[in-house]
């Protein structure tokens, strides 16, 4: 049986600290573990460092690689391709990058649209891994309802955020709305950071909510029959 993994830290200045951080909490997980990771946690929002930021990526992505195996890791970096710029969520599973896309839904009233280059909402998607159909809304693509209805018949949506703390209320009641309305398990991801909510959590099928706390690595069991249970009990059309 799979674990679910919230993870939550604090992102500093220092990559490599960061990426020491993240490596060190998912070898502390459990074998068959699906993991998120924060959004950008390995560097922030680090504009004024962007060829540091791109050059710092292909060492990480080997490292996270390595711990991979028996594992599927879900978080975001800021990658350079073909001259654009984006912030691209990975899945990482058994020493590979298995799935990736760009951020559909840049978040401009903190002006990602002045670095990033916007991804296509059409890549927004289920994916199967081990068995699980997985979706993946990144931050602010979680205040749009077409990407819900979009990942409807998921199993589990993925929320690697770095959500502003002063509206810690609007991440709270979205992430669990989501599980509630599409009937799904849904581990989301913010960082520690002073600026951001620190409520990252796993929200079950019915709605019940566990948020991290100060663990740095939340775990929960996932159960397919759970979400078959109120799927079928309380019928909304979803397969």
């Amino acid at each position: 049986m799979y674990k679910l993994c919230s993870l939550s830290f604090l992102t500093t200045s220092n990559y490599d600290m960061n990426l020491k951080t993240l490596l060190t909490l998912i070898e502390q997980t459990p074998e068959n573990s699906l993991i998120v990771a924060p959004e950008v946690c390995l560097t922030g929002f680090d504009y004024a460092n962007r060829d540091k930021v791109f050059d710092f990526f292909a060492h990480a992505i080997d490292a996270i690689k390595k711990v991979s195996w028996n594992k599927i890791i879900i978080l975001t970096i800021i990658e350079k391709k073909s001259g654009e710029v984006f912030n691209m969520a990975k899945v990482f599973h058994n020493g590979a990058i298995i799935h990736e896309r760009a951020k559909a839904k840049l978040f401009r009233f903190g002006g990602e649209h002045n670095f990033f280059t916007q991804g296509n909402s059409r890549h927004v998607e289920i994916i199967e891994v081990a068995g699980m159909k997985i979706g993946i809304l990144i931050c602010f693509e979680l205040r749009f309802k077409d990407l819900w209805k979009k990942l409807e018949g998921a199993d589990i949506i993925a929320v690697p955020a770095w959500w502003g703390v002063l509206r810690t209320e609007h991440f709270k009641i979205l992430t669990q709305a989501l599980a509630v309305i599409n009937q799904c398990y849904v581990v989301a991801s913010d960082s520690l950071n002073e600026e951001c909510t620190k409520m990252s959590g796993i929200i079950t099928p019915n709605g019940d909510v566990f948020r991290n706390g100060n663990v740095l690595c939340l775990e929960a069991s996932y159960d397919k029959k759970e979400i078959a249970l109120i799927r079928r009990y309380m019928d909304v059309g979803i397969g």
